[in-house]
């Protein structure tokens, strides 16, 4: 294919590996917990479980978002054939970090044992991933460091640390109660590589684009310091009917602006990983962007829950064994803090 202009080319998906806290959590075990109606959750939510990093029982952090993201970077690394050596930088996105500092980023590096090379932390929500993809694959257009053929980016999200587990749910208002039941926790990661080898597909194309200029937040997620950690400011708040309006709109743009830069018939699509808000507006969003084509959505999160930047990994892990030769997928995500598009190709080796 020509390249347009000003982009970087593609790179391999030489790797997948994805991780997940503890056993899945399912609408029942959550209504007993919650004191709400499952059949709330299952009819306007769609998300039949989820994975938490915390005890919802004792509120004990059983897993870090450090450990989540060892255990995907680590089995993406296997999945590639290569190890810590082979590591030239690691970019890292996430919305809710262990702490400010040091960066997740960095312990998560420590943890594999790669040390003397670049490693970056992006702060952003579900586009997060994308971002991270493309900031790799720039990075990686400028040739091997030192010798160190693979990017490392991971993803990840553990949402269930922004949750009062103490207060009483049936006085929520459902836009409040709604950050209860969408969210999961997660991490995911991919070795990106320009090597010729047995990659198991291409990155052909990774953007992201600003879009809320003179727009109200969609959603805000606060940090509290010591001055004003007694807030009773909500750690999370999101405008939901905002994203039910927007999220469908700017993901048809999304998917317009990929299939014109790439100059690709939609009709040449055999997948599509749609943004995974929940279960429901993942469906409504679909039925939006099919238009009477064939190809098949891949999609997690009714499984895994919102977990944020690790659910564009957990789709790719799904793809990559559906993308028969030839095969062509898009991805979207959509982050409404601020109301950013992202989108990406994969395209199967030949």
């Amino acid at each position: 294919m020509t390249w347009p202009a000003g982009r970087v080319g593609p790179v391999q998906l030489a790797g997948v590996g994805t991780a997940l806290p503890g056993e899945p959590v399912d609408n029942a075990a959550l209504s007993r917990r919650l004191g709400i109606a499952a059949e709330w959750v299952e009819t306007f939510i769609g998300t039949r479980t989820r994975h938490f990093a915390r005890d919802l029982d004792g509120g004990t952090v059983r897993w870090t978002l450090e450990d989540l993201c060892t255990d995907a970077a680590d089995r993406a690394l296997a999945d590639a054939g290569a190890d810590s050596d082979d590591v030239a930088f690691v970019v890292l996105a996430t919305a809710t970090p262990d702490a400010l500092m040091p960066t997740t980023a960095a312990l998560v590096a420590d943890r594999l044992g790669i040390d003397q090379v670049p490693v970056y932390q992006l702060q952003s929500g579900c586009s997060g991933a994308v971002q991270a993809l493309a900031l790799a694959s720039a990075l990686l257009a400028c040739g091997p460091r030192g010798g160190k053929p693979v990017g490392l980016v991971i993803g990840g999200d553990v949402c269930s640390k922004h949750l009062d587990l103490r207060q009483d749910f049936r006085e929520l208002p459902p836009s409040q109660l709604v950050n209860y039941v969408l969210f999961g926790d997660g991490a995911g990661a991919v070795a990106l590589s320009r090597e010729p080898g047995a990659a198991r597909a291409v990155l052909t194309l990774a953007e992201h684009w600003l879009s809320g200029l003179g727009r109200a937040p969609g959603q805000r997620v606060e940090w509290f310091g010591l001055a004003d950690r007694h807030t009773d400011l909500p750690a999370v708040t999101e405008d939901y009917k905002a994203v039910e309006t927007m999220v469908p709109v700017m993901s048809q743009e999304v998917l317009d602006t990929l299939l014109d830069t790439l100059g690709w018939p939609a009709a040449t699509l055999g997948h599509v990983l749609p943004p995974q808000l929940s279960g429901r507006m993942t469906e409504r969003i679909t039925r939006g962007l099919r238009q009477g084509l064939e190809w098949e959505e891949v999609s997690c999160v009714a499984d895994t829950g919102n977990n944020g930047n690790a659910l564009v990994f957990f789709q790719l892990e799904r793809l990559l064994p559906r993308l028969g030769a030839g095969g062509r997928a898009l991805g979207i995500a959509i982050e409404s803090s601020k109301w950013i598009k992202s989108g990406f190709a994969v395209e199967a080796t030949e």
